[in-house]
């Protein structure tokens, strides 16, 4: 009777265990993305939409946490490069 009381409180310890650390670990996810949605560089006019150049002002910043705040952040125009629909031409047609 003592054993199968002992194997019951394991069992329901690791159940209860595994369940508060994946609420542990959604709670942590979902603040993460929340700061990642705070991230304003794709709404800034010197965002160039290019992997290789992402911003004009602060490239090693651009896209991270860092950019969070950036007093540099201008509100997209009509003209930007980040707001030109279409694919671009790497090479002139033959």
């Amino acid at each position: 009777m003592l054993l199968t009381s002992l194997c019951a409180f394991c069992a329901w310890s690791i159940v209860i265990l595994a369940i508060t650390s994946f609420c542990l670990i959604l709670n942590k996810g979902t603040n993460h993305i929340k700061k990642l949605h705070d991230i304003p560089c794709s709404g800034c006019d010197f965002f160039t939409n290019d992997y290789r150049l992402k911003c004009t002002i602060h490239p090693s910043k651009a896209c991270s946490e860092e950019a969070i705040g950036c007093i540099d952040f201008e509100a997209k125009t009509v003209n930007c490069n980040a707001c030109q629909q279409g694919k671009r031409k790497l090479y002139p047609p033959f």
